[in-house]
């Protein structure tokens, strides 16, 4: 009976020392620093001029990470006569980089990076600023049923180009020379 005492004394003395060391630990302050976490950081914008052979060049503003197939498209895409094969659209673009979009004028109906309307094809039409393939029919069926134009404002007569589309592509169009 000796040995079930000492056994029952040397358990409890056990459970007690586990109890104090748990009551212990929890109530130790807490050592070193906390750690903070903190978000993920988002990638901010850069910004790159595009210039060249695009519809409008200029100062644009992208998310980090773009290529410079993003960077054509946010100004508009390809102007006529753009040397696509010449660029790496896959590459990516840098804060502050200049994009600038080759072009070659290799047309008989492009006279100083400018279309004649009065000899442009329909396909020709269709690459000008706000031009679709739709208006660039509309344009040469005017042609030839009422002639060469005089002046480029004249294309102002022909259905579904007005001021606006007018302003986009002055600057693009000619009447020869």
């Amino acid at each position: 009976m000796n040995a079930k005492i000492f056994l029952y004394i040397a358990y409890g003395v056990l459970i007690g020392l586990l109890a104090a060391a748990v009551i212990w630990l929890a109530a130790a302050p807490p050592r070193g620093e906390p750690v903070a976490l903190l978000p993920t950081p988002t990638p901010g914008n850069i910004t790159v001029y595009v210039s060249g052979a695009v519809q409008t060049p200029g100062v644009y503003s992208l998310p980090a990470g773009s290529r410079i197939e993003d960077a054509v498209l946010a100004a508009g895409g390809f102007a006529l006569g753009a040397e696509q094969d010449r660029i790496n659209l896959a590459s990516l673009l840098e804060d502050g980089q200049q994009v600038d979009v080759p072009g070659v004028v290799s047309s008989s109906h492009v006279n100083a990076g400018r279309v004649n309307i009065n000899t442009a094809s329909v396909e020709e039409l269709d690459a000008l600023p706000s031009i679709g393939p739709t208006t660039a029919q509309a344009i040469v069926d005017y042609r030839l049923q009422n002639g060469n134009f005089t002046a480029i404002e004249d294309i102002k007569n022909v259905p579904g180009i007005g001021p606006a589309t007018y302003e986009q592509i002055k600057d693009y169009i000619t009447v020869g020379q």
